[in-house]
Order: C-alpha cells, then structure tokens, then sequence
C-alpha cells in the first residue's frame, strides 16, 4: 500500500514521540526515505500488523502535545504505513483526540445526567470564570459526556500534555483551575469504601466479586495471592481446557454486558475453532452513562481481572489478550499494568504460565472516547487501528473475530466470575442466583441517593430493595423516576419498584438490565432535560455508519427540543418521535441505534416529559 506525504513536517516532540513507541525510524533502504517500510521482497513488511499500532501512535502523540498536527499525522503514516485519509478518519472518529490545535491542558468537564443534578453547570461555569480571570491561553475545558466516576459527582478528566491524566470528583472549580496550571489536584483513586460502600466495616456478608475490595493491596501480588489469588488459576490448569469449559456451562454464567449471552458456548466455539491463532479481549471500555462497577473492580482488585483472562487464554488456546479500556480510567490503567508486570515477573504471564509449558500474554489498549466502541466489533475495528464502526454479523466473533481469528470476548465483571468458578465449580456456582440469572451481581447506583456506589447483591433484588441498600432517596419517600440500564435502558415505572431484578423477570417486564446502572431521579431533578441529554447523547455517539441511526438520532433530539420549547405540534412530535424510535431499533446496524429511543419510549409512556401542550396544539385548541 503507497501513501503520500503529508507537505508539513512534525515536531521535534512529535517525532520522538513515535520513535518512542515505534522504535527508531529504519534506515534509508527500509523506507525511511518517507515510503512505508518493506521487507526485501519490496513489500510493505506487515502491514496489517503493524496498522494496529496506530491508535497508540495516536495517543503517543496528543500525550505529548495535546493534540495531533499534519505533520505529527503524516510522520505516523510513514512509519507505519496508512494511508493519510484514513489515519484522519481514525483520529477524528474519536472524541479525545484532536486534530485542531487546543492547549496542552484540557479539562473533560462532566455534563450527563448524574452530574447534571449534582452541580455540573455550576462547575462549568467556575471553570470558565477562573480560567478567564487567568487571562492564559495555556488550558481549556470541554463538556463531556459520563466520565464513569458517578457515585462522586460532579467529575472532571484533566488531559495534561507531558503529565500524564488525572480524575478530579468530587471535582470543584478553583481545584480544576488549579490543577490546570500545573497545580496537584486529587488525582488518587477513592477509598474502596466510596466507590463500594458495602465494604466498610462492618462489611457486608456475602461479597464475591467485592471480596477483596479494601482487603487486598491492589498494588501488590503478594497480598492478592494472601487472599487467594491464582489459586483459581492454577486449578484450571489442573482442570484442563475441556473440564474447566464444562464447569462453565454447568455454572450457567451469562454474560453482565447487556446480552447476557452463556458465557459457556463462547468458550467452547472458541476453543473448538479451526484456526490455532485465536484471542482473548476484555472489553474494559465501560461508557455507558451511570455505569461504573467495571472501574471499581479494575481498581480495587485488578489482578484477579488478569487471572481471569490468563485462565480464559490457557482454556481456550489463545496465547494474546487484549484488555481495551476506557482512557477516562487512568488509575485503572495504572494499577493494570502494575498487575500484567508483576505477574509477568513471577512467571504467572508469559510464556510458560506457572510451569505448564503455555504461553499468555495481555497488552492493555486503550481507548479514545468512544461509546460505540463497546460494541464489540466496533472495539476490534478500533484494536486493529481503524475506525470503531460494528461489523455486520454474522460471522460472530467466536468465529472471525479480532484480526479475523476466533476471539473471546467478556466484559469486565464477567471475567470476574471467573475465578470463583475454577475454584468452587459450575454447579456451586448455579445453586446461588435465580433460576437462569446464576451468581451475584453488581449494580451501580447513583443519582438521588444517600449512599452512591457500586453494589452487589444477589440476583432478586427489587429496584426498591437496591435504593434502600444506597440509603434511600435523601430525605425519604418515593424517587420521581429511576432508570434502569444507563441511557440504553429504559424508566422504571412507580408500580414497577418492587420488580426482582433477574434476566428473565426484567425480559418479561420489557426492561433491560443492561450493565446494571440504576440512576434515581428525586422530586427537584430535571427528569425531562434528563432525556434531551439521553438523546444529544446518542446523538454525538453514533459512528454514523448507518442512516437509520445517523439520521435518527439528530431528528429524535430536535423533536423533543420541539416539545420542550413548544415550537411544534405535540401530537405530531410524539408520532414522529415513535416512528423514528421504530425505524432506529429495526433497522440499525448495532446496539447503539437499536437502543437509543428506549429511554425516550419508556419516558414518554410514563409522562416524564410533561404534560402535553407546550406545543401548537394547545395554542390553536386543537386536540393534541
């Protein structure tokens, strides 16, 4: 594949930034004279190999700058090589990467709905206050969309050229501006009793995938394995791949991301495949709005998430696996690499795992800012360094997955299951839960509650048991409204509080578990702007690769900007909004269309958005 030069040059900070990460830039009859590199044949040497490389290029980058210039651009295409017009697309498809010059300091101010009602204008605004009275031109904030930081709201993602990340939350303005001019701001991670409040003492009994959370030294192998860790490892080694995969079908997991699919049948198809080269990826990129507990887990006890994948990798043949996480986690992502190098050291990664003669080895990628790419094609599209748009399915991922080979892939709280059932066994394992919802689960409550956080519970918690575990709505009595599922989910209607909350109850109530955000509206919230913000969400987040969705989710926003301004026709506005919510749930090509006018639906059948007549038909007295 030939490229064409790009006219400007980099940086001397651009360039050293990717020979950091691509190494020394070959000699002149390997292709430094500006081609791509080739092997003796004159071909370009894997190409395809080397094209997955481009996003952490990218992030080289605009980590050392603070955003990706043509000349920084085409200095990646060189090396690599891609053709410029499509390392463009890559880089403008992502929201935290910027090919327009902005400072080297950015603040990703949170503005979804958690943090709306939590202060988030009132933080903007200080922001931009502070900033303006600097009178410098060296920092900037964005509005961001949910930060997964909800149970300390309102958040702020701090992007510092040449330092690094930071999260900021409970973040207030003077400390945001502070830390946006070089200053220290409150970068640590929270107390494991913050961010899961059932492991404050005393802790709550019962606890599986929290067990260790506020126990265990998250930064040290030697405290993990002093709890038990990769005791589950090496019990599946002892099982055997096909054993270990029975005694995941007898414990009926299925998956937490949202389709619920038998964890089982993925590990079977994958470790039946033809192809020897196959892959394990753990979808880490947790975007869905008031969805955290993936974080929580990954902070809290990141090394049991790579026992998980290492025992996935030696049952099922695969020897590499990607873990893609969100960039808005950078204490995730510190304390991951910590747990894949410690483990690595100690022989427990790497080519001979504990002695059994098999090799596994996991590389963290990181994400750009899109929601899209939870999807999990969208998420290979991304690892392989091209756009994150959804593959057409079939073939499944079991069959043609990341680079084309079989691929394994789960969700963060899935893996955590993991371990616990190499070492008790499936049918353990299935005799806790209820009926086809086996284990425990993690619920994420935010919103209008005492107690925020991560929570686990067995499977049959009613939503209202689940708020008052968070302490109740502050002040006592009912919520207004709660959503169930994040902005893909749908409201919980009064009468529906008492729901147990199980994957076949929720099925048969026409609710969806989703990732297992519950978002509690009080009396003052705004629930109405709540759902605008769920459509501009969308809105911004679709890849854009299929009409139904690009189009869709831009006409479902305007009409509810119609009602709520009453610059149209309500009766009108509500058909259109349900022919469109039809049209993008039918006919998308993903998850993210198909979704995106659940809330919207469920709002509407439950009058959240008001009553009816702010529009044109009141004001000629006609029936709406």
């Amino acid at each position: 594949m030939e490229t064409h030069r790009l006219p400007a040059a980099p940086s001397p900070a651009e360039r050293a930034a990717v020979d950091a990460l691509l190494g020394p830039p070959p000699a002149p009859s390997a292709g430094a004279d500006g081609g791509p590199e080739r092997s003796a044949g004159g071909r370009p040497r894997r190409a395809r190999e080397r094209r997955r490389l481009l996003l952490p290029a990218l992030h080289a980058v605009q980590d050392a700058v603070g955003w990706i210039s043509a000349g920084a651009l085409g200095y990646v295409c060189e090396r690599l090589p891609v053709p410029p017009a499509e390392a463009y697309g890559v880089a403008a498809s992502y929201a935290l990467l910027s090919t327009r010059e902005r400072p080297p300091r950015v603040a990703h101010l949170c503005d979804d709905i958690v943090c709306r009602g939590t202060g988030a204008d009132a933080l903007a605004a200080g922001v931009e206050r502070a900033l303006s009275e600097g009178g410098e031109g060296e920092a900037a904030w964005e509005p961001s969309p949910c930060l997964g930081l909800c149970e300390r709201a309102p958040a702020a993602f701090l992007r510092i050229a040449g330092g690094g990340d930071r999260v900021l939350a409970p973040a207030r303005a003077a400390d945001v501006a502070a830390a946006l001019r070089g200053g220290e701001g409150d970068g640590g991670p929270a107390p494991a009793a913050v961010a899961a409040p059932q492991t404050a003492p005393p802790r709550a009994d019962g606890l599986r995938l929290l067990a260790r959370a506020g126990l265990a030294d998250p930064s040290s192998l030697d405290d993990y394995r002093a709890h038990g860790g990769y005791e589950a490892l090496r019990a599946a080694l002892e099982l055997g791949p096909e054993r270990m995969i029975r005694e995941l079908e007898d414990s009926r997991l299925l998956g937490r991301g949202g389709a619920a699919f038998p964890a089982g049948r993925k590990w079977r198809d994958v470790a039946h495949a033809a192809s020897p080269v196959r892959y394990v990826v753990c979808n880490a990129d947790e975007s869905e709005p008031g969805a955290f507990k993936d974080r929580v887990l990954m902070e809290h006890d990141p090394f049991a998430l790579v026992e998980a994948l290492t025992i996935a990798g030696v049952t099922t043949g695969a020897e590499r696996g990607y873990l893609y996480l969100r960039r808005e986690y950078p204490h995730a992502a510190a304390r991951l690499a910590s747990a894949i190098a410690q483990a690595g050291a100690r022989g427990l990664l790497g080519a001979d795992v504990l002695g059994s003669g098999r090799r596994f080895e996991v590389e963290i990628r990181r994400g750009a800012g899109a929601y899209v790419c939870g999807e999990e094609t969208a998420l290979f599209n991304s690892i392989e360094g091209r756009r994150g748009e959804p593959r057409s399915k079939p073939p499944w991922p079991t069959q043609a997955g990341l680079f084309g080979r079989p691929t394994l892939v789960h969700n963060v709280e899935t893996l955590a299951n993991i371990p616990r059932i190499a070492l008790e066994g499936g049918a353990a394992f299935a005799a806790g839960g209820d009926g086809d919802s086996t284990g425990t689960k993690l619920f994420c409550l935010a919103g209008a509650v005492a107690r925020p956080g991560a929570y686990e519970t067995p499977f049959g918690a009613t939503v209202r048991e689940l708020i008052a575990l968070a302490g109740g709505v502050p002040g006592g009595g009912e919520p207004a409204a709660v959503l169930l599922g994040g902005a893909a989910g749908a409201f919980v209607p009064p009468d529906r509080l008492g729901l147990p909350l199980t994957f076949g109850g929720a099925r048969e109530a026409g609710l969806p578990l989703g990732a297992g955000a519950v978002t509690v509206f009080g009396a003052d919230d705004d629930v109405p702007g709540a759902v605008r913000r769920i459509a501009a969400f969308f809105r911004d987040e679709s890849c854009g690769q299929c009409v139904p969705c690009r189009i869709g989710t831009v006409r479902q926003e305007e009409a509810l900007h119609r009602l709520a301004t009453g610059t149209g026709d309500d009766a009108a506005e509500l058909a259109l909004l349900g022919d469109v919510g039809r049209a993008m749930t039918d006919a998308s090509i993903c998850g993210l269309g198909q979704t995106a006018a659940s809330a919207v639906r469920s709002a509407i059948g439950l009058g959240l958005l008001g009553p009816p007549g702010g529009g044109r038909a009141e004001r000629e007295g006609s029936a709406p």
